[in-house]
C-alpha cells in the first residue's frame, strides 16, 4: 500500500492495494492480504476455529452467502467447492499431512473410559477382557458375565425352571431325551437363526459371530464379508480379527498396512489386545515412546501382558517412576472393577468342575 492501512487477519483494507491496483473500501476483503494472512497463520502453527477462518483458502470467497466445508483431513482450512480444494492441494498438502497425523495421534492415544467389552447388562459391572469370563447369548447378542450366568443357572436348578437367556428370557431348545445326543447341534442351529435375526437390525456382534462361524467352517469369503460388515458397524472385535488375518496371511493376503489400520480402529474402540499389538509393532520399529504409550493404555484396561511390558520398559529407563506407578494403579483398578462376590463364586464353581473332570479322567486311566 502507498500508505499503511489497518487490516485484520481477514485482510480487510481501507486503501489502495499495490498488488492488485484496486481500491478497497473498509469492510471489503483484499485477496492479496488474505493470502498473506493465511501464510502467517500456517507459519505460526496457531489456528483457531473462529470467524477468521470463514473464507475459502483457495479463492478467498467469504462464507457469508455460501456454506464452506472444512478440509476433511486436517480441519485447518475451508473450501467453497471441490475444485478450489484440488487447486489448493499442492500448497496445502504438507501442512495438511502434518496436522492430520497430529489429530490421528490425539485420537489414537486417548485413554478409553472402558474396554470394548463394556458392562454386563444385568449387574452393570465392567466385563472382564477375558472372553472365557463371559458368554454371548445369540438370542439378544448380549454378553453376560459368568457371575450372572451362574446365578441364573442356580435359580433355574433350584426352582426346576426351563433354561432361558438370563437377559431376554428367550428359551433354549426343548429337546426330547432320544435326541439329547444331538443337543449341541440343535443349539448351534438355533444360534444361527438367532444371529440371522439380529443381523437384520445391523447388530455388529451378530455379524462378528457369523463371520467367525463361517471361518471355522472354511468359508473364508463368507467370513470376510461378515467380519468386514461388523467392522463397518464399529465392532472392535471384528477389527481385531481382521487385523490378525492380515498379519498371519493364512486366509487373506498378508498386508501390513491393513493390519495396522484395523489394529488402530480396534484400539481406539477400547480393545486392549489390539492396543498391545500396536505397542509391539512400534517397539519392533524402535519407536519406544509410542510403544510405551500403547502399553500403558492397555495396562489401564486390565491387560496383563502390557503391564509386564511397562515393567520391562521401566527397568530399561523408558518409563518414568511416576508413569509406572500410575500404570500399576490403573491396571489394578481395572481388574478390581470387574470383580464381585457372585463372579468369584462362579469362578470357584468352574474350577471345582474342572478339577472333578481331571480326577475322573485320571480314574479312567487306572482301568
Amino acid at each position: 500500500h502507498q500508505q499503511p492501512a489497518p487490516k485484520n487477519q481477514l485482510g480487510r483494507c481501507a486503501s489502495l492495494c499495490v498488488v492488485s491496483g484496486k481500491d478497497f473500501s473498509v469492510g471489503n476483503i483484499c485477496w492479496s492480504c488474505l493470502q498473506s494472512s493465511y501464510s502467517s497463520i500456517m507459519t505460526s502453527g496457531v489456528v483457531e476455529e473462529s470467524d477468521d477462518m470463514m473464507y475459502c483458502a483457495a479463492c478467498g470467497t467469504a462464507g457469508i452467502d455460501i456454506k464452506l466445508k472444512d478440509c476433511s483431513a486436517c480441519k485447518l482450512v475451508k473450501y467453497c467447492n471441490v475444485k478450489c480444494q484440488k487447486e489448493h492441494r499442492q500448497q496445502h498438502k504438507k501442512e495438511c499431512k502434518k496436522r492430520a497425523a497430529e489429530l490421528r495421534d490425539e485420537l489414537l492415544f486417548k485413554q478409553p473410559e472402558s474396554s470394548h467389552k463394556g458392562d454386563c447388562p444385568i449387574c452393570f459391572l465392567p466385563l472382564p477382557i477375558d472372553n472365557d469370563k463371559s458368554t454371548l447369548w445369540s438370542c439378544c447378542c448380549k454378553p453376560i458375565c459368568n457371575g450372572c450366568n451362574y446365578a441364573n443357572q442356580m435359580r433355574e436348578w433350584k426352582e426346576s425352571l426351563d433354561k432361558k437367556c438370563p437377559f431376554c428370557r428367550h428359551p433354549l431348545p426343548n429337546l426330547e431325551e432320544e435326541i439329547r445326543k444331538n443337543y449341541w447341534k440343535r443349539i448351534q442351529e438355533d444360534a444361527d437363526e438367532n444371529y440371522k435375526k439380529r443381523i437384520e437390525v445391523n447388530d455388529p456382534l451378530a455379524y462378528l459371530e457369523m463371520g467367525l462361524r463361517r471361518r471355522d467352517q472354511g468359508d473364508i469369503e463368507g467370513a470376510f464379508e461378515y467380519l468386514t460388515k461388523a467392522a463397518e458397524l464399529g465392532g472392535a472385535e471384528a477389527h481385531y480379527t481382521l487385523a490378525v488375518m492380515y498379519d498371519e496371511g493364512k486366509d487373506v493376503e498378508k498386508d501390513e498396512k491393513k493390519e495396522v489400520y484395523h489394529l488402530e480402529k480396534a484400539a481406539i474402540a477400547g480393545n486392549p489386545y489390539a492396543r498391545h499389538n500396536l505397542g509391539c509393532y512400534e517397539s519392533e520399529r524402535c519407536k519406544y515412546e509410542r510403544a510405551v504409550k500403547h502399553w500403558i493404555i492397555a495396562a489401564n484396561l486390565g491387560h496383563e501382558g502390557s503391564m509386564q511390558n511397562v515393567k520391562e520398559a521401566y527397568r530399561s529407563g523408558l518409563v518414568s517412576e511416576e508413569d509406572f506407578d500410575s500404570a500399576l494403579r490403573g491396571h489394578q483398578a481395572a481388574i478390581d472393577a470387574t470383580k464381585s462376590p457372585q463372579r468369584d463364586e462362579a469362578e470357584a464353581f468352574v474350577m471345582d468342575e474342572m478339577s472333578q473332570k481331571i480326577v475322573n479322567e485320571m480314574d479312567m486311566r487306572c482301568f
